[in-house]
């Protein structure tokens, strides 16, 4: 993926918190790592959480001398930023950009508290993504949905395998301040408020599978604007997106198949939707609520 030396976005905060003590989750197994990142509802487990310094976003300030990873981060989001702000615009209407914090080890946000354990998440209540800095480190190093071998060249900022998978990762996350800023998220909590369980939770599987689809159109639109894909590129998202699908990551931990706890749905979904927005480019085919 290329994004070398174009422009980040503003929008990008370092977090002041504390770092937990411990080192992360990379003592877990690949299986159990995946489920944490990717298998957890994060606003439910949010919401379950106990909140940290009373609910109150830690606070944060402009990330200074960046990493190569921050650098990366701002690339993405500023992309994210320029594709999503055209297509409001020409449905005319206005993008509010997302803000996206990256913190190291716990935060806590208007949706609650929140660790590394958690994985990368969106807070609908703040419109902000939630970012832990050791997130790309152990996808490289722990969940081997990504290379991490560098591209040729001397420079650190050259391209390395699986960039473009840990951008699906954070435009998957904008997809969902899209769907907030749509009403699409507010539609779904009113309906799951009034149905059973097992029908809330396949609602909160379109939802996801719609940030992926979303994720695609990102991905289309962007390619359109500055043609950043190399080769390879989209089938390391694909490879991703097949890996944390629900019911691969419950085989892997030994765990029954159980559609009723899905929360993202299965590998095929999640390649599907993924694909037909990377296809189409248009957010009219990632009807995901009515057109399975």
């Amino acid at each position: 993926m290329k994004w070398q030396g174009r422009e980040g976005s503003s929008n990008v905060r370092t977090s002041s918190g504390g770092k937990l003590m411990g080192g992360g989750i990379g003592g877990i197994i690949i299986a159990g790592i995946l489920w944490l990142v990717f298998g957890v509802n994060p606003i439910t487990a949010l919401q379950t959480g106990e909140s940290i310094a009373g609910g109150k976003a830690t606070s944060t300030e402009p990330a200074g001398d960046d990493t190569r990873d921050e650098r990366f981060v701002k690339v993405v989001l500023r992309d994210t930023e320029l594709v999503w702000g055209q297509v409001f615009r020409d449905a005319g209407e206005t993008y509010r950009e997302p803000q996206l914090i990256l913190f190291n080890g716990q935060i806590s946000s208007a949706c609650g508290a929140a660790t590394s354990a958690t994985g990368p998440f969106y807070c609908p209540s703040d419109q902000t993504v939630y970012l832990d800095t050791s997130f790309f480190v152990e996808m490289r190093q722990n969940l081997g949905i990504v290379g991490d071998q560098q591209g040729s060249g001397d420079s650190e900022n050259q391209g390395r395998a699986g960039d473009f998978a840990e951008a699906y990762v954070i435009a998957h996350e904008v997809g969902h301040h899209v769907q907030t800023l749509l009403g699409i998220t507010q539609q779904v909590n009113e309906a799951a408020r009034r149905v059973s369980p097992a029908e809330a939770n396949r609602l909160s599987v379109y939802q996801e599978l719609q940030a992926d689809c979303f994720a695609g159109v990102w991905a289309n639109r962007n390619e359109q604007r500055i043609g950043f894909l190399e080769a390879g590129d989209v089938e390391e998202a694909i490879n991703a997106a097949s890996q944390i699908g629900d019911d691969r990551l419950a085989q892997a931990s030994g765990r029954a198949v159980v559609p009723d706890n899905f929360t993202h749905g299965t590998s095929q979904q999640r390649v599907e939707w993924f694909s037909r927005g990377l296809n189409s480019g248009n957010i009219e085919s990632c009807d995901t609520f009515g057109g399975a």
